[in-house]
Protein backbone atom coordinates (compact mmCIF):
# COMPACT_ATOMS: atom_id res chain seq x y z
CA UNK A 1 0.00 0.00 0.00
CA UNK A 2 0.97 3.62 -0.81
CA UNK A 3 0.67 6.89 0.92
CA UNK A 4 -0.08 8.50 -2.66
CA UNK A 5 -3.65 5.84 -2.25
CA UNK A 6 -4.76 8.03 0.33
CA UNK A 7 -4.07 5.72 3.08
CA UNK A 8 -3.64 7.44 6.40
CA UNK A 9 -2.27 6.17 9.45
CA UNK A 10 -2.99 5.63 13.36
CA UNK A 11 -0.52 6.33 15.81
CA UNK A 12 -1.02 4.24 19.21
CA UNK A 13 0.73 2.32 21.45
CA UNK A 14 -0.46 -2.05 20.56
CA UNK A 15 0.44 -4.71 23.45
CA UNK A 16 3.19 -6.26 21.57
CA UNK A 17 4.84 -3.02 21.48
CA UNK A 18 5.38 -2.95 24.90
CA UNK A 19 7.50 -6.04 24.91
CA UNK A 20 9.68 -3.94 23.17
CA UNK A 21 12.54 -1.40 25.02
CA UNK A 22 11.31 1.66 26.93
CA UNK A 23 11.00 3.80 24.30
CA UNK A 24 8.54 6.34 22.57
CA UNK A 25 7.99 4.07 19.40
CA UNK A 26 4.03 4.49 18.69
CA UNK A 27 2.34 1.55 16.72
CA UNK A 28 -1.29 0.83 16.04
CA UNK A 29 -4.52 -0.41 17.49
CA UNK A 30 -7.25 -1.72 15.60
CA UNK A 31 -7.64 -4.68 13.18
CA UNK A 32 -4.52 -6.54 13.45
CA UNK A 33 -5.10 -10.22 13.90
CA UNK A 34 -5.47 -11.80 17.29
CA UNK A 35 -2.49 -13.80 16.10
CA UNK A 36 -0.35 -10.24 15.69
CA UNK A 37 -1.18 -9.23 19.29
CA UNK A 38 0.04 -12.51 20.28
CA UNK A 39 3.01 -12.56 18.64
CA UNK A 40 6.51 -12.48 20.54
CA UNK A 41 8.49 -9.33 19.90
CA UNK A 42 12.18 -9.63 19.60
CA UNK A 43 13.90 -5.36 19.30
CA UNK A 44 16.33 -5.03 16.56
CA UNK A 45 19.31 -3.32 18.66
CA UNK A 46 20.45 -3.55 22.43
CA UNK A 47 20.79 -0.28 22.28
CA UNK A 48 19.86 2.71 20.85
CA UNK A 49 19.80 1.91 16.77
CA UNK A 50 22.18 3.29 14.87
CA UNK A 51 21.85 7.58 13.46
CA UNK A 52 20.20 10.09 15.26
CA UNK A 53 17.82 12.68 14.65
CA UNK A 54 14.49 10.69 15.38
CA UNK A 55 11.36 13.06 15.37
CA UNK A 56 7.77 11.84 15.65
CA UNK A 57 5.14 13.26 13.73
CA UNK A 58 1.36 13.76 14.02
CA UNK A 59 -0.83 11.58 12.45
CA UNK A 60 -4.48 12.41 10.54
CA UNK A 61 -7.17 12.22 13.29
CA UNK A 62 -8.97 10.27 10.39
CA UNK A 63 -6.40 7.63 9.22
CA UNK A 64 -7.34 3.79 9.13
CA UNK A 65 -5.72 1.63 12.62
CA UNK A 66 -3.44 -1.32 11.47
CA UNK A 67 -0.87 0.74 10.22
CA UNK A 68 2.59 1.38 11.88
CA UNK A 69 4.61 4.76 11.95
CA UNK A 70 6.98 6.70 14.34
CA UNK A 71 9.14 4.02 14.57
CA UNK A 72 12.61 4.95 17.03
CA UNK A 73 12.99 1.14 18.10
CA UNK A 74 12.54 -1.52 15.30
CA UNK A 75 11.33 -4.91 15.98
CA UNK A 76 10.49 -8.78 14.73
CA UNK A 77 7.12 -9.95 15.46
CA UNK A 78 7.37 -13.55 15.02
CA UNK A 79 4.86 -16.03 13.43
CA UNK A 80 5.54 -19.67 14.30
CA UNK A 81 4.15 -22.79 12.44
CA UNK A 82 2.55 -25.65 14.08
CA UNK A 83 4.79 -27.66 12.75
CA UNK A 84 8.15 -26.63 11.09
CA UNK A 85 9.81 -26.53 8.13
CA UNK A 86 13.13 -25.30 9.62
CA UNK A 87 13.27 -22.80 7.27
CA UNK A 88 12.31 -19.21 8.61
CA UNK A 89 11.42 -15.72 6.07
CA UNK A 90 12.04 -12.07 6.87
CA UNK A 91 8.65 -10.30 6.19
CA UNK A 92 8.59 -6.60 5.26
CA UNK A 93 5.60 -4.79 4.75
CA UNK A 94 4.90 -2.36 2.22
CA UNK A 95 3.83 1.59 2.95
CA UNK A 96 5.94 4.15 0.80
CA UNK A 97 8.77 4.11 3.16
CA UNK A 98 5.78 6.41 5.32
CA UNK A 99 4.33 3.83 7.47
CA UNK A 100 4.21 -0.15 7.61
CA UNK A 101 1.29 -2.08 6.77
CA UNK A 102 0.95 -4.36 9.39
CA UNK A 103 -2.57 -5.65 8.55
CA UNK A 104 -2.51 -7.93 5.16
CA UNK A 105 1.21 -7.07 4.08
CA UNK A 106 2.03 -8.18 7.75
CA UNK A 107 0.14 -10.02 10.25
CA UNK A 108 -2.32 -11.51 7.35
CA UNK A 109 0.58 -12.84 5.35
CA UNK A 110 2.14 -14.29 7.97
CA UNK A 111 -0.09 -16.65 8.84
CA UNK A 112 -0.54 -17.51 5.27
CA UNK A 113 2.95 -18.21 5.45
CA UNK A 114 3.15 -20.12 8.73
CA UNK A 115 0.67 -22.39 8.24
CA UNK A 116 3.01 -24.09 5.13
CA UNK A 117 5.55 -24.63 7.77
CA UNK A 118 7.66 -21.25 7.97
CA UNK A 119 8.77 -19.40 10.70
CA UNK A 120 8.33 -15.59 9.92
CA UNK A 121 9.66 -12.40 11.50
CA UNK A 122 8.12 -9.38 10.66
CA UNK A 123 10.16 -6.42 10.39
CA UNK A 124 8.71 -2.85 11.50
CA UNK A 125 11.78 -0.85 10.38
CA UNK A 126 12.57 2.26 11.42
CA UNK A 127 11.31 5.45 8.63
CA UNK A 128 13.63 7.53 6.72
CA UNK A 129 11.42 10.50 6.84
CA UNK A 130 11.26 10.42 10.78
CA UNK A 131 14.32 12.84 11.14
CA UNK A 132 17.09 10.16 10.62
CA UNK A 133 20.85 11.05 10.20
CA UNK A 134 21.48 8.98 6.66
CA UNK A 135 18.06 8.76 6.05
CA UNK A 136 18.38 6.55 2.78
CA UNK A 137 20.49 4.21 4.78
CA UNK A 138 18.16 3.05 7.96
CA UNK A 139 16.16 0.88 6.62
CA UNK A 140 18.74 -1.25 4.95
CA UNK A 141 20.73 -1.21 8.44
CA UNK A 142 17.20 -2.94 9.68
CA UNK A 143 16.86 -5.41 7.29
CA UNK A 144 20.55 -6.29 7.73
CA UNK A 145 20.44 -6.69 11.32
CA UNK A 146 17.41 -8.34 11.21
CA UNK A 147 18.19 -11.13 8.87
CA UNK A 148 21.72 -11.32 11.83
CA UNK A 149 19.17 -11.58 14.62
CA UNK A 150 17.45 -14.17 13.22
CA UNK A 151 20.28 -16.34 12.35
CA UNK A 152 21.28 -15.79 16.00
CA UNK A 153 17.96 -17.35 17.61
CA UNK A 154 18.10 -20.61 15.57
CA UNK A 155 18.28 -22.43 17.67
CA UNK A 156 15.53 -21.28 20.09
CA UNK A 157 13.09 -21.28 16.79
CA UNK A 158 14.26 -24.92 15.28
CA UNK A 159 15.50 -23.14 12.03
CA UNK A 160 18.14 -23.71 9.87
CA UNK A 161 20.14 -20.38 9.79
CA UNK A 162 21.23 -20.96 6.35
CA UNK A 163 17.52 -21.28 5.21
CA UNK A 164 16.46 -17.58 6.21
CA UNK A 165 14.58 -16.13 2.89
CA UNK A 166 13.08 -12.19 2.70
CA UNK A 167 10.02 -11.36 1.24
CA UNK A 168 8.75 -7.46 0.76
CA UNK A 169 5.69 -5.99 -0.50
CA UNK A 170 5.51 -2.26 -2.23
CA UNK A 171 8.24 -0.48 -0.52
CA UNK A 172 8.95 -3.58 1.48
CA UNK A 173 9.76 -5.22 -2.10
CA UNK A 174 12.39 -2.64 -2.33
CA UNK A 175 14.12 -2.91 0.96
CA UNK A 176 14.08 -7.36 0.23
CA UNK A 177 15.76 -6.16 -3.32
CA UNK A 178 18.36 -3.64 -1.12
CA UNK A 179 19.21 -6.58 0.91
CA UNK A 180 19.53 -8.93 -1.43
CA UNK A 181 21.85 -6.72 -3.80
CA UNK A 182 23.53 -5.09 -0.64
CA UNK A 183 23.86 -7.70 2.62
CA UNK A 184 27.49 -7.32 2.48
CA UNK A 185 27.34 -3.18 2.14
CA UNK A 186 29.33 -1.63 5.18
CA UNK A 187 25.87 0.36 6.84
CA UNK A 188 26.43 0.57 10.20
CA UNK A 189 29.51 -0.32 12.52
CA UNK A 190 29.66 -3.71 14.86
CA UNK A 191 27.92 -3.61 17.88
CA UNK A 192 27.97 -7.05 18.80
CA UNK A 193 28.76 -10.73 18.08
CA UNK A 194 25.51 -10.90 16.08
CA UNK A 195 26.58 -8.77 13.63
CA UNK A 196 29.62 -10.99 12.39
CA UNK A 197 26.85 -13.20 11.60
CA UNK A 198 25.88 -13.08 7.64
CA UNK A 199 22.64 -11.27 6.43
CA UNK A 200 22.50 -12.54 3.12
CA UNK A 201 18.97 -14.12 2.63
CA UNK A 202 19.11 -17.64 0.76
CA UNK A 203 16.45 -16.16 -1.50
CA UNK A 204 14.16 -13.03 -2.16
CA UNK A 205 10.33 -12.55 -2.90
CA UNK A 206 9.59 -8.82 -4.42
CA UNK A 207 5.96 -8.46 -4.66
CA UNK A 208 4.87 -5.42 -6.41
CA UNK A 209 8.17 -4.00 -5.76
CA UNK A 210 9.67 -0.57 -5.51
CA UNK A 211 13.23 -1.17 -7.41
CA UNK A 212 14.32 2.05 -9.44
CA UNK A 213 14.34 5.13 -7.94
CA UNK A 214 14.99 7.41 -10.79
CA UNK A 215 11.67 9.72 -11.47
CA UNK A 216 9.33 9.13 -14.10
CA UNK A 217 10.16 5.07 -13.44
CA UNK A 218 9.81 4.58 -9.56
CA UNK A 219 6.87 5.51 -7.28
CA UNK A 220 7.17 9.14 -6.10
CA UNK A 221 6.36 9.09 -2.52
CA UNK A 222 8.52 6.37 -2.01
CA UNK A 223 11.63 7.76 -3.26
CA UNK A 224 10.82 11.03 -1.44
CA UNK A 225 10.72 9.15 1.73
CA UNK A 226 14.15 7.55 0.86
CA UNK A 227 15.99 9.96 -0.10
CA UNK A 228 14.81 13.23 0.72
CA UNK A 229 13.68 15.78 -2.33
CA UNK A 230 16.24 17.08 -4.28
CA UNK A 231 18.67 13.43 -4.16
CA UNK A 232 21.49 13.74 -6.47
CA UNK A 233 22.54 11.03 -9.16
CA UNK A 234 24.72 8.98 -7.23
CA UNK A 235 22.31 8.44 -4.77
CA UNK A 236 19.45 7.60 -6.95
CA UNK A 237 22.06 5.07 -8.47
CA UNK A 238 22.48 3.77 -5.12
CA UNK A 239 19.63 3.35 -3.69
CA UNK A 240 18.16 1.18 -6.78
CA UNK A 241 18.60 -2.34 -6.16
CA UNK A 242 18.48 -2.96 -10.27
CA UNK A 243 22.18 -1.29 -10.62
CA UNK A 244 23.53 -3.45 -8.29
CA UNK A 245 22.50 -7.13 -8.65
CA UNK A 246 25.43 -9.37 -9.72
CA UNK A 247 26.76 -13.30 -9.10
CA UNK A 248 25.96 -12.86 -5.21
CA UNK A 249 22.39 -11.82 -5.39
CA UNK A 250 20.37 -14.84 -4.13
CA UNK A 251 17.34 -16.64 -6.62
CA UNK A 252 14.61 -14.01 -6.70
CA UNK A 253 10.92 -14.34 -7.11
CA UNK A 254 8.81 -11.58 -9.01
CA UNK A 255 5.16 -10.81 -8.74
CA UNK A 256 3.48 -7.50 -10.28
CA UNK A 257 -0.27 -6.85 -11.64
CA UNK A 258 0.45 -5.49 -15.18
CA UNK A 259 -2.10 -2.88 -14.01
CA UNK A 260 -0.42 -1.11 -11.64
CA UNK A 261 -0.13 2.62 -12.04
CA UNK A 262 1.10 3.14 -8.20
CA UNK A 263 4.66 1.25 -8.97
CA UNK A 264 5.18 0.62 -12.62
CA UNK A 265 5.54 -2.61 -13.75
CA UNK A 266 8.62 -1.66 -15.28
CA UNK A 267 10.36 -2.47 -11.88
CA UNK A 268 9.89 -5.73 -12.15
CA UNK A 269 11.30 -5.94 -14.91
CA UNK A 270 13.94 -4.18 -14.24
CA UNK A 271 14.91 -6.29 -11.84
CA UNK A 272 14.21 -9.51 -13.54
CA UNK A 273 16.95 -8.10 -16.96
CA UNK A 274 19.42 -7.78 -14.39
CA UNK A 275 18.49 -11.14 -12.73
CA UNK A 276 19.19 -12.54 -15.77
CA UNK A 277 22.09 -10.63 -17.11
CA UNK A 278 23.78 -11.85 -14.20
CA UNK A 279 22.72 -15.44 -14.33
CA UNK A 280 20.71 -15.30 -10.87
CA UNK A 281 18.31 -17.74 -10.83
CA UNK A 282 14.71 -15.79 -10.92
CA UNK A 283 11.21 -16.68 -11.52
CA UNK A 284 8.36 -13.95 -12.71
CA UNK A 285 4.57 -13.55 -12.54
CA UNK A 286 2.94 -10.85 -14.33
CA UNK A 287 -0.83 -10.57 -13.57
CA UNK A 288 -3.19 -8.93 -15.76
CA UNK A 289 -5.12 -7.22 -12.98
CA UNK A 290 -4.49 -6.55 -9.84
CA UNK A 291 -3.76 -2.56 -9.14
CA UNK A 292 -1.21 -2.09 -6.35
CA UNK A 293 -1.60 -3.23 -2.87
CA UNK A 294 -3.49 -6.62 -3.64
CA UNK A 295 -1.70 -8.02 -0.86
CA UNK A 296 -2.12 -11.85 -0.72
CA UNK A 297 -4.65 -11.57 -4.24
CA UNK A 298 -8.06 -10.90 -4.50
CA UNK A 299 -9.95 -14.42 -4.21
CA UNK A 300 -11.33 -15.88 -7.07
CA UNK A 301 -8.37 -14.55 -9.36
CA UNK A 302 -5.09 -15.49 -10.81
CA UNK A 303 -2.73 -13.20 -8.75
CA UNK A 304 -4.19 -15.07 -5.47
CA UNK A 305 -2.11 -18.06 -6.93
CA UNK A 306 1.13 -16.08 -5.97
CA UNK A 307 1.23 -17.21 -2.73
CA UNK A 308 1.41 -21.35 -3.67
CA UNK A 309 3.69 -20.14 -6.42
CA UNK A 310 6.12 -18.99 -4.10
CA UNK A 311 5.85 -21.96 -1.85
CA UNK A 312 6.32 -24.44 -4.47
CA UNK A 313 9.62 -22.05 -5.96
CA UNK A 314 11.43 -21.17 -2.03
CA UNK A 315 10.88 -25.05 -1.16
CA UNK A 316 12.88 -25.68 -5.03
CA UNK A 317 15.99 -23.62 -3.21
CA UNK A 318 15.46 -24.21 0.26
CA UNK A 319 15.42 -28.25 0.37
CA UNK A 320 18.22 -30.50 -1.53
CA UNK A 321 17.28 -31.42 -5.06
CA UNK A 322 17.57 -35.14 -5.79
CA UNK A 323 20.14 -36.11 -8.92
CA UNK A 324 18.53 -35.72 -12.15
CA UNK A 325 18.83 -39.27 -12.86
CA UNK A 326 16.86 -39.88 -9.22
CA UNK A 327 13.73 -37.76 -10.80
CA UNK A 328 12.76 -39.91 -13.70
Amino acid sequence: MLAGAGVGLMLARSAAAEAAPPGPASNPLGPLSPAWRAAETLPLWRDQPPETGFQSHPVPPNAPPGFFRNVDRPTLHVFRPRASNGCAILLIPGGAYTFIVGTHEGGDTAQVLTARGYTVFVLIHRLPGEGWSRRSIVPLQDAQRAMRVIRSQATRYTIDPAKVAVLGYSAGGHLAASLATGFAEDTYAARDSIDGLDARPIAAGLIYPVITLVAGLTNPQTALSLLGPAPDDPLVTRRSPDQHVDGTTPPTFIVHALDDTAVPPDNSFRMLAALRAAKVPAEAHLFERGGHGFGLGMPGTPNAQWPALFDAWLGGHLMPRAPREQRR
